[in-house]
């Protein structure tokens, strides 16, 4: 048992990245250049302190100013930002039962949960997918906390190599939860080493070229891998049929935002109105993330206005002045609306038209706008091309086209017909 460690432990010290010549020099040679790059660093440094005074001022204002801008063009993006980052800790739920929204998803986690820990085993893979910022990585967490067990975290881009998966899954102990975010993104070596971990419970490790090539499987304890993305179409066949739970993240309805608008406020120390909790809560597209991101905003406003207590009136103009409209609408929505209507008569037009005109890359327009556009009706998509609907028009207070009208009126009969079938 002791030389089977022994050698499991030599193929992957074997494995492991080796330094390069350039890497190893003498200590004579470390010393001269240790010597050399003082002096020169004391040159640099009496220069810096020479020129500092005269640019510091300037540095500060562009500095001040680009992190005003991306804190304004960050404010509705789902994408996790270093402020979520730094608030997550105290923001998060730890139990499902502090966990609010995704009611079907949370019951059957509760079940499978609780009957895994009474035969006293690890609990079976489990795919999360969905927009970003519905709470997969907070589900994770979650779940690792009701089953007591520790959660490795790490993500599909940082997994390259094999020796990155090997190294991951070997400290990993019994029941331990083992969390990969962007799981589409992982490359095929890593994704078909994990294919026998999943499975087998064990790892496949290869040393050695030609005759001298050697292979020994590493028996892993039991553990839960749970993996989450934003694009499950581009996840394999053969990864995905090996989680035991595959799930989907729906948006979250205004009740449920009103709620986590609340818990959030209570944590953050914010005295929120009923009526600025559903401000909040209106304008936060659907997603926890944004609608915890709006409530420190509100704060910031409240605090800079003097306010201790914000009705709805101060939380509107919070918002208002980060240019977020009644539906959750930022400047480049509403952009991207009037050109369809000013410049296309509505559409239908092509997407790369559209991104042309806009200035926009056309996959960020398809993954990042279009689909709150769409779920919320200012937006359909057509064989066509895309084109703005009724709805669209009356919330930019738009006169709505005579043909326009007529159409969704015949519409509105076939539907009416076919009921009556």
């Amino acid at each position: 048992m002791y030389a089977e460690k022994r050698e499991i432990l030599e193929i992957i010290r074997e494995m492991a990245i080796i330094p390069s010549f350039g890497e190893e020099s003498s200590k004579t040679s470390r010393k001269k250049r240790g010597a050399d790059s003082e002096r020169e660093e004391t040159a640099r440094v009496a220069e810096s302190q020479a020129s500092s005074n005269k640019d510091s001022e300037p540095r500060l204002e562009q500095s001040d100013a680009q992190r005003r801008s991306a804190k304004r063009s960050t404010v509705l993006s789902a994408g996790e930002t270093a402020a979520d980052l730094r608030n997550d800790a105290a923001l998060r739920p730890s139990t499902l039962k502090e966990y609010i929204g995704q009611t079907r998803l949370k019951a059957m986690m509760q079940m499978s949960i609780a009957a895994a820990k009474s035969r006293g085993e690890a609990l079976d893979h489990v795919l999360f997918y969905g927009p970003p910022g519905l709470g997969k990585t907070t589900l994770s967490r979650v779940i690792a906390n009701e089953m007591n067990a520790k959660i490795h975290l790490t993500s599909g881009p940082s997994l390259e190599r094999p020796r990155d998966i090997i190294g991951l899954v070997h400290q990993l102990e019994a029941h331990d939860v083992l969390f990969i975010d962007e799981i589409h993104r992982l490359s095929r070596v890593a994704e078909e080493l994990l294919y026998p971990a999943i499975e087998d419970f064990a790892i496949d490790l290869t040393s050695g070229k030609g005759h001298a090539t050697r292979t020994m499987r590493l028996d892993l304890p039991k553990f839960t891998l749970i993996g989450a993305t934003t694009k499950a179409g581009m996840i394999s066949n053969a990864l995905r049929d090996r989680f035991g739970f595959v799930c989907r993240l729906e948006f979250y309805t205004h009740e449920e935002l009103g709620l986590i608008v609340a818990r959030t406020a209570g944590i953050l120390g914010i005295q929120l109105t009923d009526e600025a909790v559903q401000v909040v809560a209106s304008r936060a597209r659907g997603t926890p993330r944004i609608a915890n991101r709006l409530v420190r905003l509100v704060r910031d406003y409240a605090h800079y206005s003097g306010k201790e207590i914000v009705d709805r009136e101060l939380a509107a103009a919070a918002l208002t002045s980060y240019q977020i409209d009644s539906s959750g609408l930022d400047p480049t929505d509403r952009r991207f609306l009037q050109i369809l209507i000013d410049h296309y008569n509505g559409g239908p037009v092509g997407i790369e038209t559209i991104a042309a005109t806009l200035g926009e890359d056309s996959d960020t327009l398809e993954d990042v706008y279009e689909p709150f556009l769409i779920q919320n009706g200012f937006l359909q998509r057509t064989p066509r091309g895309r084109a703005v609907t009724p709805l669209a028009y009356s919330h930019l207070n738009r006169t709505v086209p005579a043909a326009l009208q007529a159409m969704q009126a015949l519409q509105l009969n076939l539907d009416l017909n076919s009921d009556d079938k």
